[in-house]
């Protein structure tokens, strides 16, 4: 349950990225290097705010057995937060300058969508942020691998998926008037999702030239760009079933 509404055939729980048209560029070329630090910035930005409400999610929780795991799961994305600016530093690249360009968006989007209540925050945190886990895993499709299998191993479900089909589906067993008003909270997430992750594409032109192609690397054509989408709303249905709810 990662931060940011950060879109891949389809598992339950992640999906495959993309088939780019091109072998994966590797490290070089001033343009593709600003992308590269643009995507590493706005994961690991993602991955702090991820930590920190779930966190707030733990305290939230309304069993002992609860809060141990979800301040188990917040744990896990520190660490995929701490690995991400191990990687900046690597390339010479200043964490924090990063993540700055995409600190608006990802809390605009999280001031737009606060859940009422721990359910909902379950909810939000599996299918919004489901979105940004397929979006990012799409984008990796054009990097080299170094970076993508970085990029695959912070986006891994740790355990926070099961955790959030699980309580959210023994409580609609407990009380099924509350599916309806989940239903509804995860079709406003989806909506937000996509327009914070477009807003970041538009604004980011570093960023956007991974999937549609750089001067020194390819990138995905139009009707690829269709199908990616396609994926993403195909994906999010499936999450709410998951979930016992209807998309």
């Amino acid at each position: 349950m990662s931060g940011p509404v950060y879109p891949v055939p389809v598992t339950v729980n992640a999906m495959d990225a993309a088939t780019p048209d091109q072998t994966p560029p590797t490290e070089d070329g001033a343009g593709y290097r600003a992308a590269v630090v643009d995507l590493l910035g706005v994961l690991a930005y993602g991955e702090l705010t991820g930590f920190l409400r779930m966190a707030a999610d733990a305290d939230a929780a309304p069993t002992l057995p609860d809060k141990a795991a979800l301040g188990g799961l917040a744990a896990a994305e520190f660490h995929h937060y701490e690995l991400l600016v191990a990687r900046l530093q690597e390339m010479g690249a200043d964490p924090e300058a990063a993540m700055d360009p995409f600190i608006a968006a990802i809390d605009e989007f999280h001031a737009r969508t606060r859940p009422n209540g721990w359910l909902e925050g379950l909810v939000k945190a599996y299918v919004g942020d489901g979105i940004a886990t397929d979006f990012y895993r799409e984008v990796s499709a054009y990097v080299d691998p170094s970076t993508a299998a970085l990029v695959h191993s912070v986006l891994e479900n740790g355990g926070q998926a099961e955790f959030a089909v699980q309580a959210v589906r023994a409580s609609i067993e407990r009380d099924e008037r509350i599916a309806g008003r989940l239903a509804l909270w995860g079709r406003r997430l989806v909506g937000e999702a996509i327009s914070q992750a477009q807003r970041v594409a538009v604004e980011r032109d570093a960023l956007s030239s991974l999937l549609v192609g750089g001067h020194d690397h390819g990138g995905a054509d139009l009707a690829e760009l269709g199908r990616m989408f396609a994926r993403l709303t195909d994906a999010h249905t499936r999450r709410m079933g998951r979930l016992g709810l209807n998309a």
